[in-house]
């Protein structure tokens, strides 16, 4: 996609957008839901056809979530078809579909449509067709890190999602119910947008820059903020963990009193807590990555590659090595 931006569809405009979901097997069918459920629900407000939206897939065949259900297409992706956006929609597995067929089809899908987006790992997709060079952009936030070495040229950010010109992405599934409800808003209105989150008993809208959290903690952000705020600094120090005094200082108790919280809210200590955290945030790397054991235990805090496994081993009941063979 050139430079040179296209008409924004974040703009108010009545006339029908047509809009393309490309949905991969190993997507999650939140994501699914999250793209395509408050598009649905504004046609229905609005009494006419003004999100004209279709699922396709590559083959042809339904896309087989996370979940194992399967996610009906109306037919195969066909690069050369007229739409005003395309929606990548991806997870697990995005390495094996980045064919040099499908990135070719989806540069020229780009060039003849008003926008291009990723949601979860479609942003993987959409970065090696090179439609973000030079832009900023998201992805899921346990992708973040590996995201940004594989694409240097992108400015990526921890953003919930990201517009920039006519590209736009997307953390995860809560993420882009926003960006559809920002889109339905820009087009339509605000009330249309109050009403279609109202459908969904949606009320946790946030902003496109506030950040995506490590640990998501729904309403505990009002009953407990000493909890939630313990909680924010131990996921933003996995790499190089505080102490539990230092976290109970900056949260303004004590550290009795911390533990007594977490007990009470969580059921464990602080320390046991903010270790589960970490060893969680391992089991990821060893699963979803190729990156080495000692680069693992040192992403998650751990002294050494040896005390990262005795730790690990303790918690699964299988080394590291071990689960990332199998």
């Amino acid at each position: 996609m050139a430079k040179s931006e296209k008409l924004t569809i974040f703009r108010i405009e009545r006339a029908p957008l047509k809009v393309t979901m490309l949905v991969f097997s190993g997507a999650s069918i939140m994501c699914v839901a999250s793209a395509i459920d408050p598009l649905r629900a504004a046609n229905r407000i609005a009494g006419e056809t003004l999100f004209d939206f279709r699922l396709v897939s590559t083959s042809g065949e339904p896309a087989i979530t996370t979940c194992g259900l399967p996610v009906a297409v109306s037919g195969a992706f066909d690069a050369d078809e007229t739409s005003d956006v395309i929606v990548v929609i991806a997870g697990f597995g995005t390495q094996g579909y980045a064919t040099s067929k499908l990135l070719g089809g989806l540069r020229r899908a780009a060039r003849n449509a008003r926008a291009v987006g990723g949601v979860e790992a479609g942003t993987w997709l959409v970065a090696r067709a090179g439609l973000l060079e030079g832009r900023s952009a998201t992805t899921h936030w346990e992708d973040m890190e590996d995201f940004s070495t594989a694409f240097p040229e992108i400015d990526v950010r921890p953003d919930r999602y990201i517009i920039d010109g006519p590209v736009f992405t997307c953390g995860g599934a809560a993420p882009t119910f926003d960006l559809m409800l920002h889109l339905v808003r820009s087009r339509l209105g605000m009330a249309v947008a109050l009403d279609v989150a109202s459908v969904f008993i949606y009320d946790q809208s946030r902003a496109a820059t506030d950040s995506q959290p490590l640990v998501s903690l729904g309403r505990l952000d009002g009953y407990d903020p000493r909890l939630a705020q313990s909680i924010r600094l131990m996921e933003a120090h996995v790499d190089q963990p505080l102490t539990i005094a230092a976290i109970a200082r900056r949260s303004g108790v004590t550290s009795r009193t911390l533990e007594s919280i977490f007990r009470a809210s969580i059921g464990e200590t602080p320390g046991a807590y903010y270790l589960r955290l970490r060893l969680s945030a391992a089991r990821r790397l060893v699963i979803d990555t190729k990156v080495s054991m000692a680069e693992v235990a040192e992403r998650t805090g751990f002294s050494s590659a040896a005390a990262f496994s005795r730790s690990f081993s303790r918690a699964f009941g299988t080394a590291p090595v071990r689960m990332r063979r199998s």
